[in-house]
């Protein structure tokens, strides 16, 4: 039988597996993966902030993403600069800032390891629990704000024409995205949670025939990775985080094997 840490591993993998799913499917349609590793390297900036005034790790990692998130919102509409140049410099002072506060704590002991790569073996019945329900909120949000979602990524004037505030649901995608990430941390890492969240997407493009469908196969690839990935880890001693990664970028080139194309979500969603 496995033991109870294996099988909280997996339930936590699973739950947060689901959650990405249908993120990673707008990540990928908006072309926003760069955005994606800038929230994630904002994280350490909030471990090291939790760290100092003694808050919550998951709290303050994700008010940090959520800050990050608005500047660059606000950074955008001056127009000085193109938005990858934003998110490079947002990204690396981020990381770079949270590395420098964490070097100056040296009373405090830490792990950089951990929290660069994470420890999904480790997570505690809470961290379970917290999973589920923030993965809750995070997919029904999205399913409540589906529409204008998908049709500010399609056409952001259409929709803003239609009356469907394609900035709002922008906002609310960009928040969701930090919940996420705060969320993740632990399990996966700060370095691979945007693996997470593009590879299984990026494979379920070659199967999915709708929107809608890409997004419960992102959904079902992760869960599939992470269920191989911890067997795979138990097996071989490999780090748990990492190897889960490895099994998604697996099934994402299997997923490239030629075989018959019925359709394809294409790089923008379509009806």
């Amino acid at each position: 039988m496995l033991d109870d840490f294996f099988i909280r591993a997996m339930l936590a993998g699973i739950g947060l597996a689901l959650t990405t799913g249908p993120l990673g499917c707008f990540v990928i349609w908006r072309r926003m993966a760069y955005f994606g590793d800038t929230m994630a390297h904002s994280a350490l900036l909030g471990v090291a902030l939790s760290l100092f005034f003694s808050l919550n790790l998951m709290l303050s990692v994700f008010v940090v993403a959520a800050l990050v998130s608005l500047i660059l919102i606000v950074l955008q509409k001056r127009q000085g600069l193109s938005a990858d140049a934003l998110l490079g410099i947002l990204s690396h002072a981020t990381l770079a800032i949270g590395l420098v506060m964490v070097a100056f704590m040296s009373w405090v002991r830490f792990d950089l390891i951990a929290f660069l790569f994470g420890d999904i073996l480790a997570v505690t019945p809470t961290d379970v629990g917290i999973v589920w329900l923030g993965g809750a909120v995070v997919v029904a949000l999205i399913v409540y704000l589906w529409r204008p979602l998908l049709a500010g990524t399609v056409n952001a004037e259409l929709a803003e024409a239609e009356g469907m505030n394609p900035e709002r649901a922008r906002i609310v995608f960009m928040l969701l995205m930090a919940l996420v990430i705060a969320i993740a941390m632990k399990i996966v890492g700060i370095m691979l949670i945007t693996s997470l969240l593009i590879i299984p997407a990026a494979a379920a493009r070659r199967f999915a025939v709708s929107p809608e469908a890409m997004a419960l196969i992102a959904s079902l690839l992760g869960a599939i990775a992470v269920v191989i990935g911890l067997f795979g880890s138990l097996t071989y001693d490999t780090p748990s985080g990492p190897s889960i990664v490895v099994a998604a970028l697996l099934l994402f080139l299997i997923s490239l094997l030629p075989r018959p194309r019925l359709a394809a979500a294409g790089d923008r969603p379509r009806g």
